[in-house]
């Protein structure tokens, strides 16, 4: 009888071992799946962000901040926008999203400190120019548009030549792409 025990056990465990349970990622929900980055736009070379507000600052470069929280759906939502901005700007700017986990219920006096700008609303957006002047603070849903007529001001360079657009895959995947960019390669 010990033995049988044993035995069922032992298959018990294996069978739940074999089983492979659903991934339960939604764009749409408050849940956390991870960083919203790699998950929802296939670009993990967003986090942790290449520099830091101080950093940016010091070199004079503009800075762009965008907060988030990976178990929000609205920062889901907005994750292919800030992707859509690294492929417009790459180098030009410091792109720097923060999860605001940190930042919850502390107060920043001092403006080369990201926090200092957060509002306590997801996502924000903030623009700051290369001598440390805002030209861009915004809550929610910004438009790419938007950020990017910021950024150009910021750093006087004209804004992309090309417009960009979120391909969604599924429920789970998108990315930003560069307007006539993924035409067909041509075989040689």
């Amino acid at each position: 009888m010990k033995n049988l025990y044993k035995f069922l056990l032992c298959l018990s465990l294996m069978f739940l071992l074999i089983t492979e349970l659903p991934a339960n990622a939604a764009r749409d929900t408050n849940s956390y799946d991870g960083n919203i980055f790699p998950i929802y736009t296939g670009n993990g070379a967003l986090v942790p962000p290449q520099t830091n507000l101080s950093e940016s600052l010091a070199n004079n470069r503009t800075s762009v901040i965008i907060y988030y929280l990976d178990d929000s759906a609205d920062s889901k939502i907005f994750a292919p926008v800030v992707s859509g901005l690294n492929l417009s700007w790459g180098s030009s700017i410091d792109l720097i999203p923060l999860t605001t986990d940190e930042m919850q219920g502390i107060k920043v006096k001092d403006p080369k400190d990201a926090a200092y700008y957060w509002h306590g609303k997801i996502p924000q957006v903030v623009v700051i120019n290369g001598e440390g002047k805002v030209v861009l603070d915004e809550e929610g849903q910004v438009p790419i548009e938007t950020i990017n007529n910021a950024i150009s001001t910021a750093t006087g360079l004209s804004g992309p030549s090309f417009s960009i657009s979120i391909e969604t895959y599924n429920e789970y995947n998108s990315e930003p792409a560069k307007d006539g960019y993924a035409a067909p390669r041509q075989s040689y």
